[in-house]
């Protein structure tokens, strides 16, 4: 795998004969296609083939996997456009194998709410050890609030993905709620019924580990929140689940705010199996035009908890979107629209912008008006996801989860193959194995 940066007049042909790939395999990793002259500037996720197949009359994606010796998902994974379908037909042209240089086996994962579309989920879960369907609730009672996930289950026993249990706080008014989070952290029976119906839960839908993600509890529940997750640990361990829990980019130990305040790095760290560094945000709905993960502040975090939890307890969180800003910012009225990867290119490419790399944020930009507005577009692609995925090897963290699935964004799955081999994600070191991605 390899990144482009699209020069002005280059289209997808002239760039996949200069790379040896297939012109259509190609636009669908980028999600350009149909598309004819490129944004100036785009970085393109080129997938170089090392065997490149013709499908021949009679064929079944899973006699070419046998033919070749290579796994159904490794398939998938080189040719995206197949949506972890197996329909092919004569004449088709595969990626049976890819140049490589992957930096290490991690594990893999990431969050997607229960409304994601068949042929999105089919297209990515080859690519991850771990899924989060997106969220579990609870009551003041202690009753779980569940997601529509069957479909999602399904999907992740198909290929061989670990279903991880996300459980938050978050209320039907999509808002994370402090209070809630006192009321249980303060209640030991409310919690001895809460992981009851987590436990019964997790074993009739074969969920593999507990991810808690609480926001938002002030100082004051730091260490309630911590003797939590101790007990979440006490009572899936020996079930065979592990539990990791999210963390708020903090950079000290004292960091204020209602946000951080809750989240001590060393007391969850030494409770849980693993955690989620939330790395983004920076740029958000209703903040000034900015990177979503810029770099700089990014790495500080991950160096602040090097200082808190062991490298192999510590996953990166890496954003997959964007935003549209509108400029003048204005304090208290602005607005910005999210944005995937996906829209924001071919945003580009309908205004005719040239895409802009700030190399300070480690993350692309471009400018664009509409009826006299300008808008300010930053989002993450191939060079941005590249920069992130190496910094956490380079750390030796234990590997990456994505926030988040829905937007869709092909060229981050490319980098994604071209540099990680996920690896099990198996947080409790006594549980049951799970299934080993291929």
């Amino acid at each position: 795998m390899l990144i482009h940066t699209v020069r002005s007049g280059e289209t997808v042909d002239s760039i996949a004969r200069t790379y040896g790939a297939d012109p259509f395999i190609l636009a669908f990793d980028n999600d350009v296609s149909g598309l004819g002259v490129l944004p100036p500037g785009m970085s393109l996720a080129v997938a170089e083939p090392e065997i490149l197949h013709t499908v021949e009359a009679g064929e079944t994606l899973f006699s070419i996997a046998r033919r070749y010796g290579v796994s159904e998902n490794a398939l998938w994974r080189g040719n995206l456009f197949l949506n972890g379908g197996t329909e092919i037909y004569p004449g088709q042209k595969l990626y049976i194998s890819l140049r490589r240089e992957p930096l290490g086996a991690f594990r893999t994962g990431g969050y997607a709410y229960p409304f994601i579309g068949g042929a999105l989920l089919g297209r990515t879960l080859p690519f991850l050890s771990a899924v989060m369907p997106f969220t579990y609730g609870f009551t003041t009672e202690g009753a779980l609030v569940p997601p529509d996930d069957a479909f999602m289950l399904e999907a992740a026993k198909r290929y061989g993905t670990s279903p991880v249990m996300h459980l938050s706080t978050l209320t039907e008014n999509d808002v994370f709620s402090t209070e809630r989070a006192t009321l249980l952290l303060n209640d030991a029976d409310l919690q001895r019924r809460l992981l009851d119906s987590v436990a019964a839960a997790m074993a009739a839908k074969g969920y593999t580990a507990l991810d808690v993600d609480f926001e938002f509890l002030g100082a004051e529940n730091a260490r309630k929140y911590a003797d939590f997750i101790s007990y979440c640990v006490s009572r899936l361990h020996p079930l065979g689940a592990g539990v990791m829990t999210a963390l708020a980019p903090k950079t000290y130990d004292e960091q204020p705010g209602l946000l951080y305040g809750g989240h001590d790095y060393a007391l969850l760290g030494e409770a849980a199996d693993a955690v989620l560094l939330m790395t983004y945000e920076w740029g958000y709905t209703y903040g000034p035009p900015m990177a979503v993960s810029p770099i700089t502040p990014l790495s500080a975090v991950v160096d602040y908890a090097l200082t808190r939890i062991p490298a192999e307890k510590i996953l990166l969180g890496v954003s997959v979107y964007g935003y549209d800003f509108t400029l003048p910012y204005i304090a208290g009225e602005s607005k910005a629209v999210s944005l995937s990867t996906s829209q924001a290119v071919n945003l580009a490419a309908r205004r005719g912008a040239r895409i802009e790399y700030d190399a300070a944020a480690n993350a692309p930009y471009f400018d664009y008006y509409e009826n006299g507005v300008k808008h300010t577009v930053w989002y993450e692609g191939a060079r941005s996801i590249d920069a992130r995925l190496r910094l956490m090897a380079e750390k030796g963290l234990s590997g990456a989860l994505l926030w988040n699935l829905n937007r869709e964004g092909n060229q981050n799955l490319v980098v994604l193959n071209g540099l990680i081999d996920p690896r099990n994600f198996d947080l409790f070191q006594g549980s049951a194995s799970v299934p080993q991605i291929t």
